[in-house]
């Protein structure tokens, strides 16, 4: 399906979600479908740091050994609780806790260990993130996916996270249109289990959603106050990565700054305009978590702290 005829069904789809009453159109109680997060006061940029910007130092990673670590330098191992010890001795506000590189063993005590070093540590827990796909057709792994969503809302509400990274996923067994009408049920019925445990889920600009085009209407269409976009300023794929990015800060519950941008009309990796980016969040008044999730190819030892201190003194400006 082309860019503008799925827009037209995610529209559509947003539309749908109001109910119908004696004729008209009536919102839903707790419907957003058409609105942004509203915010009052000046913006507030709260730094964080994704352990995914040290992926190739954890043990382990999606439950598995991690065939990377094998070779990483002795002192240079990487778990949760040096990761956090990593955020405060550099100065962040949060930790941002990747799912991805728990232990494949961990259990409810390990969670509360966790979530006792990060206030030791003086470290809030900005949010976590999961590697889901919804996009598969109705069936067994589509459950499964909805179910290991819900663990992982329980598990962030014991972890004291606000907030869950989320994707909409790929799919090669249905159509397009066909996959996005299961993405939002899906959601929806996520959201709903998240909203009793007080978490948000934030929607990656991520696969199939790279772009604003596509990622603001699927976000409308969801009828959920506790849905929003997380903004990943390195993942559009459009000429103008900036103005795609602008358009969806209103919506977006939780910012991941890369240092590199990827233009469709540009070949290769761009160095990111983190200035630009920083400003367009200000001007738009966002108040909440900025994560730095590190990707370029420099040693993240040698580069993380630069790039930490880069977004200290942006945000303080």
């Amino acid at each position: 399906m082309n860019t503008l005829s799925r827009r037209a069904f995610l529209n559509a789809s947003a539309v749908a979600s109001l109910a119908v009453a004696g004729g008209a159109l009536v919102h839903p109680p707790a419907a957003r479908a058409k609105e942004p997060f509203r915010r009052g006061g000046k913006a507030r940029l709260q730094l964080s740091l994704a352990a995914y910007s040290f992926r190739d130092f954890f043990a382990s990673m999606r439950g598995k050994p991690n065939a990377k670590a094998k070779s990483v330098p002795a002192g240079r191992e990487m778990d949760m609780f040096k990761f956090v010890d990593f955020c405060a001795e550099h100065g962040c506000v949060g930790t941002e806790l990747t799912s991805y590189f728990f232990p494949p063993d961990f259990d409810h005590a390990f969670l509360m260990q966790l979530r006792r070093h990060c206030f030791l540590r003086g470290v809030a827990n900005s949010g976590t993130a999961i590697g889901n796909n919804f996009s598969h057709p109705k069936g067994p792994k589509r459950d499964a996916e909805i179910a290991e969503t819900k663990k992982w809302i329980d598990r962030a509400a014991l972890l004291g996270a606000p907030h869950i990274r989320v994707f909409a996923g790929v799919t090669k067994e249905i159509p397009r249109d066909e996959a996005d009408r299961l993405v939002i049920t899906a959601l929806e019925e996520c959201c709903d289990y998240a909203g009793q445990k007080g978490v948000f889920l934030g929607l990656e600009n991520h696969d199939s959603i790279g772009s604003a085009d596509t990622l603001l209407p699927m976000v409308k269409a969801v009828n959920s106050p506790w849905l929003g976009i997380n903004l990943d300023s390195g993942n559009f794929r459009t000429d103008d990565p900036y103005k795609d990015f602008e358009r969806c800060v209103p919506y977006s519950v939780n910012v991941q700054f890369k240092t590199e941008i990827h233009p469709a009309n540009v070949k290769g990796n761009v160095p990111a305009d983190m200035k630009r980016f920083t400003q367009i969040l200000r001007d738009q008044g966002y108040q909440g978590w900025v994560a730095l999730e590190y990707e370029a190819k420099e040693d993240p030892w040698t580069a993380v702290p630069r790039i930490l201190g880069e977004m200290k003194q942006l945000f303080a400006a």
